[in-house]
């Protein structure tokens, strides 16, 4: 007899990609080594979400390539259920990332006519959202097409039943940031989180201050927006009413998947606290700092390592408060 699925508390929807890196190890003068790791900001944050110990469910669009098998078996092993994902004929995503000497990575993408992007409407609707207390979704996923309009039309759906969490994650090398500025608003009105780092808001909002810009978007439509401002910390607004948190001191490998991992870590927090499943209506700024706080620890586990590795919740650490250090897988 099958065992009945566990209860869903956050799903995830958008992509996966290949993360490559070059293997100075292993390359030449004639020949560049890369180590190809599965990443991808919405599956980056779907991993995390399974590790810190939220039931967690990955829609996705795998293709079956060896990119696909990759992400389905990263996925599976960390917890994540991949029921109503689509195995795909188009090919996976892939992207090169190039890290400075401070680990922060620049990326060049190979990703036209991907999997990850042409999502239909009959496959959004199989996807049975019903059982889940939050939505998240946003980077490529929500903004490429021909999916991206079908994503918001889904998204415009749900939110009757769930949470809506939005990354823009805005990648400028695959889509110009006009694109993004002019569907901002929309994904505002859809969205009761906004979550996005100080990158993404100089290319949104150019010119503008982290508060002024969550003013803005809080004018059109988004209760919670969140501003992840890399080793300062970060800065949440609920309806315009501030809050800030420091970003423990660490040793920096490299940043990637750190913006994922704080949004798995948010909602972690915030579904643990009994904020999930509405418009955040009972959610105060103590919550807030907490759940942002929280986030900001995981996302500094996550730079401590190689690559988008989030963390293992340790279950007594985390029923704690998760005070100190999370193991890596």
């Amino acid at each position: 007899m099958a065992r009945p699925q566990a209860p869903v508390s956050v799903t995830v929807l958008g992509e996966c990609v290949a993360d490559a890196f070059t293997d100075p190890a292993r390359s030449s003068s004639d020949e560049l080594a890369l180590r190809a790791l599965p990443g991808g900001g919405p599956a980056n944050t779907a991993v995390a979400l399974a590790r810190l110990g939220t039931p967690t469910r990955f829609l996705g669009r795998f293709s079956h390539d060896v990119f696909g098998t990759l992400f389905r078996t990263r996925l599976s092993a960390s917890g994540v259920d991949l029921t109503g994902s689509v195995t795909a004929p188009e090919p996976s995503t892939l992207a090169v990332a190039d890290l400075d000497d401070s680990g922060q990575a620049t990326y060049t993408f190979y990703a036209d006519s991907a999997a990850d992007w042409q999502w239909t409407t009959d496959e959004l609707a199989a996807t049975q959202q019903g059982d889940a207390a939050c939505l998240h979704t946003g980077s490529l996923a929500l903004i490429r097409q021909p999916g991206g309009t079908r994503i918001e039309d889904h998204l415009a759906q749900a939110r009757e039943h769930v949470t809506v969490s939005i990354d823009p994650n805005v990648r400028p090398l695959l889509v110009p940031p006009a694109a993004y500025r002019e569907r901002l608003p929309h994904w505002c009105a859809l969205a009761d989180i906004l979550r996005l780092s100080e990158d993404d808001l100089a290319l949104l909002l150019p010119g503008a201050g982290a508060e002024e810009a969550c003013d803005a978007w809080h004018a059109a439509g988004a209760r919670l927006v969140v501003i992840t401002l890399g080793g300062r910390g970060a800065l949440a607004s609920l309806d315009g009413l501030r809050v800030t948190v420091a970003a423990p001191a660490i040793d920096v490998v490299d940043t990637v998947g750190a913006g994922d991992s704080f949004t798995a870590g948010l909602l972690h927090r915030l579904n643990a606290l009994g904020h999930l499943g509405g418009r955040l209506d009972a959610l105060s700024l103590e919550d807030l700092t907490d759940a942002c706080s929280f986030a900001a620890r995981v996302a500094a586990l996550t730079c401590s390592v190689p690559g988008a590795n989030p963390p293992l919740a340790d279950a007594v650490g985390l029923k704690a408060g998760v005070d100190g250090l999370l193991p890596h897988a």
